[in-house]
């Protein structure tokens, strides 16, 4: 059973990444924000129960299944309503694509500007490849590869097979190459 203390730190330690996977999946912040915030309830509330080393899988179940529901409501509001935020022709262009990652001024490598605007500009160009993933792909991508979950424990929240993963993760690290590779970055 994970403390108190444990499932604070927990969800301390994902709740960057799990916010950055809902923005990447319901493209806004708002809407990222309160199924994270829905997420980290559920779990504290329904799994506190649970050994420190099943929350990883169990979040990540938790925040995708909100991230699903969050699709079919906006489908079925979209089907009565118009958006207010397509009335709006001023989008947010200032947000920060760097705001997720911690950098350490010290030992900053990119400490010029102009290698700072670099990595600010990859960055937009890699999360902007990773939003035009398909869902399940880029999924599956954000679980292997950003939260680093086993094929095992991906296929575990992402509800399918560890085959299905795999596959997933192949499609998307493949197409994901293919856009970067198409915009002259290299690693």
């Amino acid at each position: 059973m994970a403390s108190r203390i444990e499932l604070s730190d927990f969800l301390a330690s994902v709740e960057r990444r799990a916010f950055k996977q809902a923005v990447f999946a319901v493209r806004d912040e708002e809407t990222a924000l309160d199924i994270v915030q829905d997420s980290m309830m559920r779990l504290a509330e329904k799994y506190s129960d649970k050994p420190a080393e099943e929350l990883p899988p169990l979040f990540q179940r938790i925040l995708q299944n909100a991230i699903r529901d969050s699709y079919r409501r906006s489908r079925t509001r979209a089907g009565h309503t118009i958006q207010l935020s397509s009335l709006d022709p001023l989008d947010d262009e200032f947000a920060d694509p760097l705001e997720a990652i911690e950098i350490d001024e010290e030992h900053n490598p990119f400490a010029t500007p102009h290698a700072a605007l670099l990595q600010v500009e990859t960055l937009s160009l890699i999360e902007e490849a990773i939003q035009n993933l398909p869902p399940r792909q880029r999924e599956a991508f954000l679980l292997r590869y950003w939260e680093g979950l086993d094929i095992a424990e991906t296929a575990l929240a992402m509800g399918c097979t560890e085959g299905s993963v795999k596959t997933h993760c192949s499609r998307a690290t493949s197409a994901l190459a293919n856009a970067l590779k198409a915009k002259d970055i290299r690693p």
